[in-house]
């Protein structure tokens, strides 16, 4: 065993300790899946900002950096604009609601706002999309094992799924947020020590500014590389219609809004992961450029973060910054297994399988299901090589199918539950035909071209809108707080 292994085997070693320490304070499944309703504003920020700083705003960011430059920013950019519309808009008003009607998960929102039968078809969605989305995790997990440690990609899968299972079906939320104490501040840190190091390793800036246009050869390409919007206005608009709504849509940041234990802890808490996103945003663009400089001929770009980790630092920040690599990935992947877990569990066992059971089996009955989606979670992600463009559309198909009729639902009395059911359906229909049949491209609107996901997101706005006031709701009293 190497350093880095014996490095990454402690830090595993701590993170299952610290769940398993947590989970004696669980005593119902309030505690289970909304941690008790009781957390305050730091350990809610906390919570939001593990997964929110995750494996996309890291590696993703740092390899979209490698490849576009500075304006990779946007990514992440995007992802705190929705996370303010969290934090001033859906946040406060979801979580009132949340907190009169004991809502555990989203679905229960659904249900409550619109009926079961709608809730059954986006918790059926969600429950099979994310145990999809969670291999990828793992797979993602067990790739960053391997470029650190030289690990199997079966062995990092594993590793990286006994962590999350271990100390997640121990204690649920309630110890998944006290373990996102050690990983945010462990990523934190780890990235934030990073920067000096490599900046360093390439000269400074000016060192970096020579290599790339060394490396580039041509002035032009240089000076959009250094520029915030050398992506290109395209795909920066995709990433603000793509990423946004994801942000405060996703049924796993909403359960976690839940957890607040006022409405004011909501907005501190949520505003205060929002900043801290605005002001992480450049690190991995930074060392993702960074790692350009100096290899620019890397097999793949998302190898640029762990690359600059071990290449330009000594063995200690090394370390201690693979281990912020591996908190993001871990992270990440709790925050799906909640998703799977309150999907299958509340939303669909308890919802239309068993609607009297107890507390006590309830709670038994998460745990069971977050160990047996792990184990299906390791499966698919030792025997898959390539499931990149399922977990996309599966993301997609997530928000194209919640925005609109959260959004409105939430705000109005208007939204009737066949126009819950229109535009959600409508929305999956326009995603998959145009990511099947036109190649992902949707739209060309005002000088840009949209993706399938926005061009869709669009749509179901434009149809809830008209159903409102075409065919508004009647005879359904709504409550809009």
């Amino acid at each position: 065993m190497n350093g880095y292994e014996l490095a990454i085997a402690m830090y595993a070693i701590v993170l299952i300790g610290a769940g398993g320490f947590i989970s004696r304070r669980v005593k119902g499944s309030a505690d289970f899946f909304v941690g008790g309703r009781k957390f305050g504003p730091l350990l809610l920020f906390v919570t939001l900002v593990a997964p929110n700083i995750g494996a996309g705003s890291t590696v993703g960011v740092a390899g979209l950096g490698y490849k576009v430059g500075i304006s990779a920013v946007w990514w992440i950019l995007s992802s705190a604009l929705g996370t303010f519309i969290l934090a001033f808009l859906i946040g406060p008003a979801i979580w009132r609601l949340a907190k009169a009607h004991n809502f555990y998960t989203l679905g229960d929102y659904l249900d409550f706002r619109y009926n079961r039968n709608f809730r059954g078809l986006i918790s059926l969605l969600m429950a099979v999309g994310t145990v999809a989305i969670f291999a990828g995790q793992l797979m993602g997990i067990a790739w960053i094992l391997s470029a650190v440690a030289g690990v199997s990609k079966p062995v990092g899968v594993v590793i990286g799924a006994l962590v999350v299972i271990m100390y997640f079906s121990a204690g649920g939320l309630l110890a998944a947020a006290y373990v996102n104490i050690i990983e945010a501040s462990v990523k934190l840190i780890g990235f934030i020590i990073a920067v000096p190091f490599v900046l360093n390793f390439v000269g400074g800036w000016s060192g970096l500014e020579t290599k790339i246009a060394a490396n580039l050869g041509n002035a032009a390409a240089t000076a959009s590389y250094f520029s915030f919007d050398g992506a290109g206005a395209t795909v920066i608009m995709g990433f603000f219609l793509m990423l946004t709504p994801s942000f405060f849509i996703s049924p796993g940041l909403i359960g976690k809004v839940y957890c607040a234990r006022s409405g004011r802890t909501v907005v501190i808490g949520t505003v205060l992961c929002g900043l801290v996103m605005l002001a992480f945003a450049v690190i991995p663009a930074l060392l993702g450029m960074a790692a350009a400089a100096i290899n620019p001929g890397l097999a793949s770009r998302e190898m640029a973060l762990p690359f600059v980790m071990k290449t330009c630092m000594p063995f200690w920040a090394s370390a201690f910054a693979l281990a912020a690599i591996f908190s993001a990935e871990i992270s990440a992947a709790d925050a799906v297994l909640y998703m799977i877990t309150s999907s299958f569990t509340k939303d669909i066992y308890k919802s239309f399988i068993k609607p009297d059971i107890s507390d006590e089996k309830l709670l038994k009955s998460g745990r069971i299901v977050a160990v047996v989606a792990g184990l299906i979670g390791i499966c698919l992600a030792i025997r898959l090589d390539y499931i990149i463009t399922a977990l996309t559309i599966f993301y997609s198909l997530m928000s194209v199918s919640l925005t609109a009729p959260l959004l409105f639902g939430l705000f109005s009395r208007r939204p009737s539950t066949s126009a819950a059911f229109v535009t959600a359906i409508a929305g999956i229909i326009t995603t998959v035909a145009l990511q099947f049949g036109n190649a992902g491209k949707g739209l060309f609107i005002f000088g840009f071209q949209l993706n399938a996901q926005s061009t869709a997101i669009l749509l179901t706005l434009v149809i809830m809108l008209a159903m409102m006031y075409v065919f508004p709701a009647r005879n359904r009293e709504v409550a809009v707080e």
